[in-house]
């Protein structure tokens, strides 16, 4: 018993063991001892039960097979916890732990300014080739599922220094049209011009008039845009989601209504505003609340103005996942099918095409005038979802900027008259 015992202290070292509620601890040591359980079967348990108490779901103890031998135990302990995984989750009486809500700090730093190609840019996955400015590295929300946490230290949100110097000094070819985002490493608005961040994306875009700048964000927070002309080849978007998404899985950010009021106070300015329903999540309801959304864009919104309209979903990397699982807090994120998705890990195919279709049938009134695309997705469901396909990135990327280009020149020559 003594090298049972010192066995199990060892392996469970390696585990998220530890995060669990003592009752569960008391439990999952006992069953060891009895079991015999190798390290992966313990860390397959621990990650089990970790998984049911982020989605208030019934405990390890609830669902654990009891009076079976150890190799039938743990094969219907896993068709259990599978199928709570794999049913469509309900909110309905789901409650985020609040004070599990990251505590920000704020840092600054001299170096040289992060620009390059999307870091998730694939062949495997059908690619705009979107350049990336990283002007502030960290977010100040705290999105379950944002992939920005497997890059950066997530408790801390550095800006840059002398972001206008570094910004006016890139070298950027004057024949080639460049589409270059600034939301990859944190949000572009929620900082508002902190740092003189977006005094400077200002100053940039305007010498630099063969750049598409994007400002993506989930906030509301554009104050300084109303306030100072935005210039002209600057587009706004607004990563949207139902306010049950909202309020359960993006922790600190804008609620919908206000993300849409701000997109339309920028619209009625006359810049250019895009969406992105990006990650579009599956869950009871889940129709009748994106419907709803859809609803009040085509309202509210004339697709001479909107840039844009992008559909994906959620698409983890296991990085990530471990992440989530050491913060053991509130969120039903991971209560998703997950199968393989050109190397990382995301719904099947099927419930992609259920939920990207229906976007885009409920969008109907603005095919052809408004640039829909599929986000990081396999090739195949371009043509499933829209009837056309792109043979390249380059050829997408090609597509999206003359777009682009046609909707800012429309909108300079509507502001001239």
């Amino acid at each position: 018993m003594k090298e049972t015992k010192q066995s199990f202290e060892e392996k469970i070292k390696k585990t998220l063991y530890f995060n669990l509620p003592q009752n569960q601890q008391d439990f999952i040591r006992k069953r060891a001892y009895e079991n015999r359980f190798s390290f992966q079967e313990l860390k397959q348990i621990v990650d089990i039960a970790i998984d049911l108490n982020m989605w208030q779901e019934s405990s390890l103890i609830d669902i654990w097979p009891y009076g079976k031998n150890r190799k039938q135990l743990l094969k219907e302990l896993k068709q259990r916890y599978e199928e709570i995984k794999n049913s469509p989750k309900s909110y309905e009486k789901f409650d985020i732990d609040k004070e599990k809500t990251h505590k920000i700090r704020f840092a600054r730093i001299d170096k040289k300014l992060g620009f390059g190609m999307c870091p998730v840019a694939s062949e495997k996955t059908r690619c705009c080739n979107l350049w990336t400015l990283d002007m502030v590295e960290s977010c100040g929300y705290d999105c379950s599922y944002c992939s920005i946490q497997s890059f950066y230290n997530e408790d801390t949100v550095t800006f840059n220094t002398n972001l206008k110097e570094k910004l006016l000094s890139l070298k950027l070819d004057p024949d080639e049209i460049y589409h270059i985002g600034t939301g990859q490493s944190s949000d572009s608005l929620m900082w508002g011009n902190r740092g003189g961040v977006l005094e400077a994306l200002f100053e940039f875009a305007r010498k630099n008039p063969n750049v598409i700048l994007e400002l993506k964000t989930k906030s509301d927070n554009v104050g300084y845009l109303l306030q100072n002309g935005v210039p002209k080849n600057i587009i706004v978007t607004w990563s949207l989601n139902p306010q049950t998404i909202i309020e359960k899985e993006e922790r600190l950010t804008a609620s919908l209504k206000e993300r849409i009021d701000a997109a339309k106070k920028l619209h009625d300015k006359g810049v250019i505003v895009g969406f992105h329903f990006h990650p579009m999540i599956y869950y009871k309801n889940w129709k009748e609340e994106y419907k709803e959304i859809f609803d009040i864009l085509l309202e509210n919104f004339d697709p001479q103005r909107v840039a844009l309209v992008s559909l994906g979903t959620l698409t983890f990397i296991k990085p990530v996942i471990k992440k989530l699982r050491l913060r053991s807090f509130r969120s039903k994120i991971l209560q998703m099918p997950l199968v393989d998705a050109a190397g990382k890990l995301s719904y099947p195919k099927e419930i992609k095409k259920e939920m990207f279709g229906f976007a885009y049938d409920s969008l109907r009134k603005w095919h052809g005038k408004v640039f829909f695309y599929l986000c990081m997705e396999e090739h195949s469901l371009w043509r499933e979802i829209f009837g056309r396909e792109y043979p390249t990135n380059e050829s997408f990327e090609l597509d999206m900027k003359q777009s682009y280009l046609a909707k800012i020149r429309q909108s300079a020559d509507a502001k001239k008259k």
